[in-house]
């Protein structure tokens, strides 16, 4: 008998560490989607590695989220025994891979904005999220490095490479509003001094996509219209077939061990 679906109790803190726990895991899952498939060998293992990164993330915040929400979930019950219903990562973590300009320019759009949250998340007044992010800042310094160098070579590399990178650029661009949304679950915890408002960081993400796509000789889109519904459990129809991959063992084989 398949294992059936948890339910979770979602206190201000326990979302909070959930939603980042969740981008973690799902782009670290996209990412591993690569490992035997990229372009070259160092890129094979570069992508890998960043997965890996992410994926010890998402352990760190499921299992704080679980000690916090104090109901007898784990970690592995957070990552593979909910429905996607219940997951609150970003819509833009879930996008397929599509090919390599389209993994790094989603790479790029996150990591971003990844590299300052964590930093600034370090002064949190929670002790266990500030250790999580000093660890994840180191990480997320080398994933925006890596993302940033890869778009430049493609966007100014050959017409082919260009036309990839733009075309990811212009589709991809709509799923990042949602890295700056705060809903009324946030406010307590921005203002305790718990978490940041990701509103404070948008200039610098602006700042330094607008810096890295001018360089690769790419151009930003103009339009304002933006896709959101991820923090609220509203996902693409791609999260749903991911999940289904991610959870078959779990699902299928519950409790099992080495």
């Amino acid at each position: 008998m398949a294992a059936a679906s948890i339910s979770v109790t979602e206190s201000p803190l326990v979302l909070y560490a959930l939603r980042r726990a969740d981008d973690a895991l799902i782009l670290g899952h996209r990412l591993s989607e690569w490992c035997g498939h990229a372009p070259m060998l160092e890129e094979d293992m570069a992508l890998a590695n960043m997965g890996l990164d992410l994926i010890g993330q998402a352990r760190e915040l499921y299992t704080y989220a679980a000690e916090v929400e104090n109901a007898g979930n784990d970690e592995d019950k957070l990552a593979y025994l909910r429905d996607v219903r219940q997951y609150r990562n970003l819509l833009l973590v879930e996008q397929p891979n599509g090919d390599f300009a389209r993994t790094i320019v989603r790479q790029l759009f996150y990591s971003a904005f990844a590299d300052p949250y964590w930093r600034a998340m370090m002064a949190s007044k929670d002790a266990t999220l500030a250790a999580i992010a000093a660890k994840s800042e180191k990480e997320s310094a080398y994933h925006l490095r890596h993302a940033s160098e890869w778009v430049i070579r493609l966007g100014d590399g050959t017409e082919e490479s260009h036309r990839r990178a733009q075309t990811a650029v212009d589709d991809l661009w709509a799923f990042t509003g949602e890295l700056f949304h705060a809903d009324d679950s946030d406010a307590g915890l921005i203002a305790s001094g718990i978490a940041i408002d990701p509103e404070t960081l948008r200039t610098r993400w602006e700042q330094t996509v607008a810096g890295v796509i001018g360089t690769a000789t790419l151009k930003l889109p103009t339009a304002s219209w933006m896709q959101k519904g991820g923090r609220s459990g509203s996902h693409s129809e791609h999260l749903g077939h991911l999940l289904s991959e991610l959870q078959s063992m779990q699902r299928t084989f519950p409790n099992a061990t080495w």
